[in-house]
């Protein structure tokens, strides 16, 4: 049993950057492809692509990015856990690395980066930060 799913899941783009793949594998959800979209509307990813694997589950396999052999993705964090979730109104919502890095926000209008938040005038559950 899996006790936080989008943890799992920046843990496995984490890893899979450090041995150098190409793509990942994880299981999908409404929320996993959310955040993606997110990553992939910002330019940290490829894209991504739904599946099913062997057994049958749907899976979601997700192709990395990298410029000149580098990563695009130098740091990746869960913010909000299950254990401790955080909250945080529009002007509150942090800025990563001056700007440079984005804040991903699930908020009532859906997942959106802190920019879009900021834009849209809506706090809410700050998932993780990417720089």
């Amino acid at each position: 049993m899996m006790n936080d799913p989008l943890g799992d899941m920046l843990t496995r783009i984490r890893n899979a950057q450090m041995r150098g793949k190409s793509t990942v594998r994880t299981p999908a959800s409404k929320l996993r492809a959310w955040v993606l979209d997110v990553l992939q509307a910002e330019g940290y990813i490829r894209g991504y692509e739904d599946m099913t694997d062997d057994r049958g589950h749907p899976i979601i396999e997700i192709s990395l990015k990298y410029y000149e052999g580098d990563p695009v993705i130098k740091e990746i964090k869960r913010v909000s856990k299950p254990g401790r979730r955080v909250y945080m109104g529009v002007s509150d919502i942090p800025s990563v690395r001056q700007g440079l890095g984005v804040s991903i926000v699930s908020t009532p209008r859906g997942v959106m980066s802190d920019q879009a938040a900021r834009t849209a005038n809506v706090g809410g559950e700050v998932l993780c930060t990417v720089f």
